[in-house]
């Protein structure tokens, strides 16, 4: 556990809270399921680029979250938060772990599967 003072809180003191990424838009458009696919890749390699495994899973576990449980697993896992939309963080030990968009979000430009 870190120090009151060392995670996610503003310059006033107050808790970083965590938002909904802007909207953004996928070079090409694509499908849910092409999306699923980048995302399950990334999640599968990420760990692989430094970080710890278990910041790596609550990453995922928030970024599949609704905001409120999304913000007790950033606060319960020690993440620090640099961008409020989650694509910069931090543990406690000073790793960076950067998300995409596409995990956090769709794009403007999804296209619906056919069924």
């Amino acid at each position: 556990m870190g120090c009151a003072g060392s995670s996610q809180t503003n310059g006033d003191g107050s808790i970083k809270k965590i938002r909904k990424p802007k909207s953004w838009k996928h070079p090409q458009p694509i499908t849910r399921s092409q999306l699923v696919q980048l995302r399950e890749e990334f999640w599968d390699t990420a760990p692989h680029y430094g970080g710890r495994k278990e910041i790596w899973d609550a990453l995922r576990a928030a970024a599949e979250a609704e905001l409120s449980l999304a913000q007790a697993i950033i606060d319960s896992a020690g993440v620090i938060i640099q961008n409020a939309d989650l694509t910069i963080c931090y543990d406690e030990r000073g790793a960076k772990y950067e998300l995409p968009n596409y995990v956090l979000s769709e794009p403007t430009n999804l296209i619906r599967d056919s069924s």
